[in-house]
């Protein structure tokens, strides 16, 4: 019998410009629900650890914000996109 396993992106998240790529589709093609979702998959993906202390929050104020039951306040992610590497553009 052969066994199978969940697909998780942030396993292929390798590179920054991986993460940014990944983060700019979703914003392109996505909800706003999508973009708060992928933005926890690129924090896992570059450790969310180092993501929260960038950002300047505790990690597990991350972890709830980016969860499928929190609403992160805007500025927070902001932060968490700086922390990524990336910024908030308007085009």
């Amino acid at each position: 019998m052969n066994k199978t396993s969940l697909f998780d992106i942030a396993e292929h998240l390798e590179t920054d410009d991986d993460i940014r790529g990944f983060l700019h589709e979703v914003a392109a093609t996505g909800s706003e629900a999508d973009f708060i979702h992928a933005l926890g998959i690129a924090a896992r993906a570059k450790g969310m650890t180092e993501v929260a202390k960038r950002a300047g929050v505790s990690r597990a104020s991350l972890y709830k914000s980016l969860s499928s039951t929190g609403s992160p306040k805007f500025d927070t992610v902001v932060k968490v996109l700086e922390a990524l590497g990336c910024r908030l553009a308007v085009v």
